[in-house]
């Protein structure tokens, strides 16, 4: 691992500040402020949701056609752009007079934080390692951790002193003036194949079109299981604030038990990457969503404060298996000649799961249905998802090896 981290440091440390610096478009960082927003533009739990998840859906339906910048441009000059304006996004939430206006920084946030960070990192590494494409996503994917155990704590202390505004104009400063010069200089020299990526490239599966993509059957059979953990994960962590309220817990107790989750996820990251490379993505996929069903079911049931860590625990196994997992799978499935373009689709559908989340448990919260409860059903749908997944995964299997015993007689 660290000769394979020193021979590729510049690039691995590349898309990590990437998935670092998408903190400032996740919803764990937005929902930090959720109580002052609404305060401040006198929104109620369900009209917030409702605003964020339009926001969300503008930036889902948006991101396909600026995603596809990465299959015709190099990364960094998409880096040129893109990180400016996730800078403005932040300036522009600080800044922002009416609730029109929040609702476009929460559109450019999600579009540039979430969508284009994410979906930059992910589709570069994917791209620069074949190989050893699972060390590579476990080691660039504990960014967004990295961001969920600095940046809570650091965003509440800071409001403290300079308020909500001000905290949100201390995370456009490190985004435009820490951030973007860093991943210039990082980015500036293109990964050049090794030997055993150009090996696995040659050994791999053909490569998709996205049109192709979109008319297989078993990608709407993997988005099933796929979507459920942005779906949950932004559940949980948009309404922290209603459910600290909820169950009487101390908000810095929460922001607290994000460091614990990182350090879950780091591990189990790890880890997953290992498997990934000895074992491939697509025969870990049914297992994708078990950690997931009963952090959501520890969520729905647990109500002291210790459960707390209970569930961020759960959460960050669940993080550290999916975030990695994910990152490898696409291409190990449809391959690298249209990755930008294919990833674009799938990122916009987990960002669009990430707006219909908060803005459906938001309404049934005003109708009365508990967030508690609404979790118990989503970890029944975990439970179901996994069955799909683990069918998918087969199909695929035999559809591969079957597509490659045609080209072998092909070419006897």
């Amino acid at each position: 691992m660290i000769p394979f981290i020193r021979d590729n440091a510049r690039w691995l440390a590349g898309g990590f500040l990437l998935t670092l610096i998408s903190s400032f478009g996740q919803t764990f960082f937005i929902g930090l402020s959720g109580n002052d927003l609404r305060a401040t533009f006198d929104l109620s739990d369900g009209a917030f949701g409702l605003l964020y998840m339009g926001a969300t859906i503008a930036s889902a339906l948006t991101l396909p056609w600026l995603g596809r910048t990465l299959d015709v441009m190099p990364g960094w000059k998409v880096v040129r752009f893109s990180v400016p304006c996730l800078a403005a996004s932040c300036l522009l939430m600080a800044l922002a007079p009416h609730v029109l206006v929040l609702a476009l920084s929460l559109y450019l946030l999600r579009l540039f934080g979430q969508g284009m960070m994410t979906h930059i990192a992910l589709t570069e590494t994917g791209r620069w390692f074949v190989a050893n494409r699972g060390r590579a996503m476990s080691l660039v994917v504990p960014g967004h951790q990295l961001g969920e155990a600095l940046l809570p704590v650091g965003f509440v202390l800071l409001s403290v002193i300079v308020g909500w505004r001000g905290a949100w104009v201390g995370a456009a400063c490190v985004v435009l003036f820490v951030a973007y010069p860093a991943l210039l200089q990082l980015l500036r020299v293109e990964r050049m194949p090794r030997s055993q990526d150009l090996h696995a490239r040659q050994s791999s599966g053909r490569d998709w079109t996205r049109g192709e993509v979109v008319r297989d059957p078993y990608f709407y059979l993997l988005l099933v299981g796929v979507l459920a953990p942005p779906f949950i994960g932004t559940t949980i962590f948009f309404h922290q604030g209603h459910l600290t309220e909820l169950r009487g817990y101390d908000p810095l107790a929460f922001a607290a038990a994000f460091p614990l989750m990182a350090a879950t996820t780091l591990a189990f990251a790890l880890a997953c990457g290992w498997l990934i490379d000895r074992f491939g993505a697509l025969r870990l996929l049914p297992f994708l969503l078990i950690p997931l069903a009963f952090a959501s079911a520890a969520v729905g049931l647990l109500t002291a404060t210790w459960g707390i860590y209970v569930f961020m625990v759960l959460f960050g196994i669940s993080y550290g298996v999916t975030s990695t997992l994910l990152g490898a799978l696409w291409p190990e499935i449809y391959g690298l000649a249209h990755l930008g373009a294919i990833r674009a689709i799938i990122v916009s559908a987990m960002v669009l799961a990430t707006a219909i989340g908060p803005g459906l448990t938001g309404a049934l919260i005003d109708l009365g249905i508990a967030l508690p409860q609404q979790l118990l059903w989503m970890g029944g749908w975990c439970i179901a998802a996994s069955l799909a997944l683990a069918v998918a995964a087969k199909a695929i299997r035999l559809r591969t090896a079957s597509e490659a015993a045609g080209v072998r007689a092909g070419m006897a």
